[in-house]
């Protein structure tokens, strides 16, 4: 099926899967947005697409619509297919609500429903109001089989999976975490001496890029940075930059670091506890943002660590939707078995390190009872070379 529609007139499922793919255009590039598509059909025929391009930009309907009128095409009477329900808000842009009216659509097939509290299902008595035949493959709406779901609930969930960051900050108001780490199969990260590069290969290497270049901050902690001193940065053509957070309660990360004096080092928060050294605090605050959260007590151990909620709450206020957590074995602990991480994205590497002292993926105290384990679900394996990525939700 070509967007021009001169092979073969697309159906339903079609029409929407193309939405889907234009929507995934904007990957990286639309936070605190999601990411959408819409594709314009009239006659059986495509008449206009388009995808949010980036925040601030018009939404993916206003897209397909200048898309149609430049193509020479009228849009009254076509049938809009669009990922997500139409905004019906006025925000950056006005509602795209009343751009479909004014343009005399006459159908309207929504993948997903918005995922906010207070605006689920307004864009579609809006447009139902106006004379406008909605229908919603959301599974909300769509009830689906769990045996046999279908094709069309099955793409609905496609719709809905495309903004899981998005859809927990809309309703959170804290960041979506994936927790990454690249290791052996024997779950370690780097030799007792510290030694890490490069456990996998180069396709993994670029997997894990990407999920940088999706993400609105990357968080790691100040051991990460005085072992590594790691640029930090998406490292991909024409990537935004990327929010660099640094878990140092001590304010010990180096003056000289990458991120305190790269060209992102605006970018870069450190964030500290009333525990650092006030000089260190004013001397690392004329080369990056420098964040004062509370701290608590770590259990099991003498030691006090940075308010982790606290800090995902503070993030939230500040739209970051999505964070990607690449610390070491302690931190990643931190957010795992504090409930605080909502994915993991684990590349391993067919190597076995082996070593007492060898630097885990996932350290901390640990769980005490089997039943205590950190669950997943979801799994996704991909191979990428001789390295596979295992792709899961906490549970």
């Amino acid at each position: 099926m070509k967007r021009s529609g001169r092979t073969s007139k697309p159906n339903e499922i079609q029409a929407l899967r193309l939405a889907l793919r234009l929507a995934r255009r904007g990957y990286g590039t639309t936070s605190p947005n999601p990411m959408v598509g819409a594709v314009l059909i009239k006659h059986g025929k495509i008449i206009g697409c388009g995808w949010h391009r980036q925040a601030g930009a018009p939404h993916a309907e206003i897209e397909a619509l200048r898309d149609a009128r430049k193509r020479g095409q009228s849009p009254t009477g076509a049938t809009l297919f669009v990922t997500l329900e139409p905004c019906c808000t006025h925000g950056r842009t006005p509602p795209c609500t009343e751009a479909i009216m004014a343009a005399g659509i006459k159908k309207v097939i929504v993948g997903a429903a918005d995922p906010n509290p207070h605006h689920a299902g307004k864009g579609f008595g809006i447009l139902r109001r106006a004379g406008i035949h909605v229908t919603s493959w959301d599974e909300n709406v769509f009830p689906r089989d769990p045996k046999n779901p279908g094709p069309k609930s099955s793409l609905a969930r496609e719709c809905a999976s495309l903004n899981a960051a998005f859809n927990h900050w809309i309703v959170h108001r804290t960041p979506f975490v994936t927790v990454k780490a690249a290791m052996t199969l024997d779950g370690k990260i780097a030799t007792a001496s510290g030694e890490s590069k490069w456990i996998t290969g180069e396709k993994a290497r670029a997997c894990g890029m990407k999920l940088r270049q999706g993400s609105d901050a990357i968080l790691v902690g100040v051991n990460t940075i005085l072992a590594d001193d790691p640029s930090l940065t998406a490292r991909t053509k024409n990537a935004r930059p990327i929010r660099r957070i640094v878990l140092d309660s001590r304010a010990r990360t180096p003056l000289n670091a990458r991120v305190a004096t790269d060209a992102f080092a605006g970018q870069t928060t450190i964030v500290v506890t009333p525990l650092a050294l006030k000089a260190r605090v004013q001397a690392l605050s004329k080369h990056v943002n420098v964040l004062m959260a509370p701290h608590t007590k770590s259990k099991g151990a003498n030691q006090t660590r940075i308010n982790l909620r606290w800090l995902l709450k503070r993030l939230g206020d500040e739209q970051v939707a999505s964070l990607l957590v690449e610390g070491g074995g302690e931190v990643n602990a931190s957010f795992l078995l504090n409930h605080l991480a909502h994915r993991i994205a684990f590349f391993y590497a067919p190597k076995i390190l082996g070593g007492r002292d060898a630097r885990k993926g996932v350290a901390g105290e640990g769980a005490k009872k089997l039943a205590e384990a950190v669950r997943l679900r979801d799994l996704k394996w991909h191979k990428l070379g001789e390295d596979l990525l295992l792709e899961a939700s906490v549970a």
